[in-house]
Formats: structure tokens, sequence, C-alpha cells
């Protein structure tokens, strides 16, 4: 798997920070995304992306994220054989993201 599939946290952090145009893209399922998210993060399940490629095809740089970072690395590699060339997944997830950026996000 090719090493720019992923992005760290800090990286995301900072293309945030500099107002750079980014869609984050969760795509764990409704009920983790009810007990935290990444501000600004649009919600579509792992199940739900086919039908929302469209809209994705449009975006530049795509940041995908899970809880741990393993279903957003299959969807970043999914997206980019479906021509979002944009898309990675952030590396360790939304725990991770707890750990180093935002510390009061809830965990599970």
């Amino acid at each position: 798997m090719s090493c720019d599939l992923q992005i760290d946290p800090q990286e995301v952090k900072q293309k945030l920070d500099r107002g750079e145009s980014l869609v984050l893209l969760d795509v764990r399922e409704p009920w983790e995304h009810e007990i935290c998210r990444i501000a600004g993060a649009v919600l579509v399940p792992m199940a739900e992306l086919p039908s929302r490629l469209d809209w994705l095809e449009e975006k530049k740089d795509v940041v995908v994220y899970c809880h741990m970072g393993m279903r957003s690395l299959n969807a970043a590699a999914w997206l980019r054989d479906q021509g979002v060339a944009g898309a990675r997944s952030l590396s360790g997830g939304i725990a991770r993201w707890t750990d180093e950026i935002d510390s009061s996000l809830a965990r599970y």
C-alpha cells in the first residue's frame, strides 16, 4: 500500500488551521459519529460510499477517518481506485486524533 495513502493528524490539523479546503469524511456508523466527531466532518458510512461517489469525485483533498484507521484506509484505497486521487486516510483514526490533537473528544 502506498505510503501517501495516509496522513498524520498533525498535518490535517495544520491544513485546517491554514484554512485549506478539504473534506473530512467520517466513514464510521452513525452511533459512532454521535459519540465523537471532528468538527466539520461529513458522515458517510462505508456502505453508503458508492452512492456518494459523484459528490466526492469533485473534491480535491479528502481525508477519510474511522475509529482506528483500518476502515478509512480501505475506504481511501477504494476511493483512489474510483478516481478520487486526493483521498487519504487519517492515520490512527479518531482515536489518534483524540490523543494528539483534541483530548476533549470522547473516546470509545
